[in-house]
């Protein structure tokens, strides 16, 4: 959007108007354009755009997803390729986008949407992984699922939530600024990290180590039932409470540190 302002208003003795005045109408006219083009600007919407579908070809077994902005939810599937299907929305002022991008290459999966200028862009891409294959996601801003995997899983955010569910495989969980939680966990291993929000683990199965550090937000750590651990739990500044049967010599080791927050280890209901 081009900006027009007029010639200088003179007075009727011929002096210019200028100095302060002059700039205090120049940006009042421009504060008020810039109004007039936002109007009609707000959130996106993901969930009402178009759905795109496209598939890659997995050349090992492991596949890695650097995202940005948006979205991210994993599953595993009877499939021989990677698929995808993607939404995105987005506007912008004085810039330009929404710019899409998926592709593939060394068996890294790229998705990204980007928008320049004044703007808001969103995304949601829905990945079908071939089941055994290993999993390692990081994303620049936005939430990270994934739900029944049997292979090993390494998820990140910079800016978002990470949600697993029903996973079976070794997990190392990892969120910026946003909560890190999973349920019903049957593998032998997790790690979770949370710079700024909480965790929250739930297990199926007695898993041999839990190893979890929160530097601002509490620890929630739900453990199965008939089974002894070795427990290490510690808050800086927060209340921790240990209610499993506790082993010194137990094979089964958990570790919760909060540096401001709650630490809580115990028995699933």
């Amino acid at each position: 959007m081009d900006i027009v302002t007029s010639a200088p208003t003179r007075t009727r003795s011929g002096a210019r108007l200028g100095g302060a005045a002059g700039r205090a109408l120049a940006l009042g006219g421009g504060v008020a354009l810039l109004a007039l083009a936002l109007t009609g600007c707000g959130s996106t919407d993901v969930d009402g755009a178009p759905v795109e579908r496209k598939s890659f070809a997995l050349e090992g077994k492991t596949l890695t997803i650097d995202a940005e902005n948006g979205v991210v939810d994993l599953v595993p599937a009877d499939v021989e390729q990677v698929e995808v299907e993607r939404q995105f929305d987005g506007w912008t002022v004085f810039g330009s986008g929404p710019d899409a991008v998926w592709r593939m290459e060394d068996d890294t999966l790229t998705l990204r949407v980007k928008c320049e200028g004044i703007a808001n862009c969103d995304s949601r891409h829905r990945v079908k992984v071939p089941r055994g294959v290993a999993v390692t996601a990081a994303s620049d801003n936005g939430t990270v699922t994934a739900t029944g995997f049997a292979g090993a899983l390494d998820l990140s955010s910079d800016n978002g939530e990470i949600k697993v569910r029903d996973a079976s495989g070794a997990l190392k969980l990892k969120s910026d600024n946003g909560e890190v939680r999973a349920e019903r966990i049957s593998g032998p291993s997790v790690i979770a990290r949370a710079d700024n929000g909480e965790i929250r683990l739930g297990f199926a199965a007695v898993p041999d180590l839990v190893d979890t550090v929160s530097d601002n937000g509490s620890i929630t750590i739900d453990l199965p039932r008939g089974q002894k651990y070795k427990v290490d739990a510690s808050a800086d500044n927060g209340d921790v409470s240990v209610d499993v049967p506790r082993g010194d010599d137990s094979a089964h080791v958990v570790k919760a540190y909060s540096d401001n927050g709650e630490v809580t280890v115990r028995s699933a209901n």
